[in-house]
């Protein structure tokens, strides 16, 4: 089973993988997947947000059960949504508490600023593990002005760079780096202790991180720094349009599909 202690240990790269329901996440542990995240990105990925700050806490809260609920083997961490922690000091911390005794997550992921540093080292000494978040942070995209590749001067990168060893030296057990150039991947995964998780981040960290709709082909666009590995997608459709053509000519359902009882009506 892996722990939050296993992934500071192990020597191949972090496998991570997002999921939203029961039957994906236990796809996900039984493919041999090391952490399965229950992302802020349900906002897009299922609800159809255009972003993640509209997810609240009852759905992060309901997701991560079902997540939970299906896993055997992956660690289980889950997102803190939007405003559910960094303003008041004790409702982030029972936000976060929540999240693992109620709904059964190993540990919980915070985009990560300057703000949070004190936060980590609050959830640490409770007892609830802490995922720091740097790079791109999507609930942040309002500020950022977009989706846009974070840490392309030498100043930013330094100064993300601080801020994901502040959060290290907090406590927090793995970081995810986000939309950042390989350079900055790179020196990360060089610097920190703990592992150094990437999505857009080059090859160089400790661990890839994809959104699972993007990794199985079922995203209708994916951001370039992904990959589809499938084309579930292109499988649905078919199926789909199978089953509409097959009502529409009555060939479903057969007789295998249909009970009789001999009655007389």
């Amino acid at each position: 089973m892996t722990t939050v202690a296993s992934i500071q240990e192990q020597e191949t790269p972090v496998t991570m993988l997002t999921a939203y329901d029961a039957p994906t996440a236990a796809l996900a542990d039984e493919a041999g997947i090391d952490v399965v995240l229950v992302g802020d990105s349900i906002g897009n990925a299922v609800f159809g947000y255009e972003s993640t700050l509209p997810v609240t806490l009852d759905d992060m809260m309901r997701a991560t059960t079902s997540v939970a609920n299906a896993v055997d083997d992956a660690l289980v961490v889950t997102d803190l949504p939007f405003l559910s922690y960094g303003v008041d000091r004790s409702e982030s911390l029972e936000n976060a508490g929540r999240l693992l005794k109620e709904a059964g997550a190993h540990a919980v992921k915070l985009e990560s600023g300057p703000h949070t540093i004190e936060l980590t080292e609050a959830m640490t000494r409770l007892g609830i593990p802490v995922m720091a978040h740097v790079g791109l942070t999507p609930q942040h995209v309002n500020s950022v002005g977009g989706y846009t590749r974070q840490g392309t001067t030498a100043e930013q990168a330094a100064e993300m760079l601080d801020l994901a060893k502040a959060h290290e030296e907090a406590g927090a057990f793995s970081l995810v780096i986000e939309h950042v150039p390989r350079e900055v991947g790179a020196a990360a995964s060089d610097e920190l202790e703990i592992p150094a998780i990437g999505i857009g981040a080059g090859p160089e960290t400790d661990g890839q991180v994809l959104v699972v709709d993007d990794a199985i082909g079922l995203s209708e666009r994916i951001p370039p720094f992904a990959e589809a590995f499938g084309d579930v997608r292109g499988e649905m459709r078919q199926a789909i349009e199978q089953y509409r053509d097959a009502v529409e000519s009555r060939e479903f359902p057969a007789d295998e599909h249909s009970h009789s009882e001999g009655l007389d009506i």
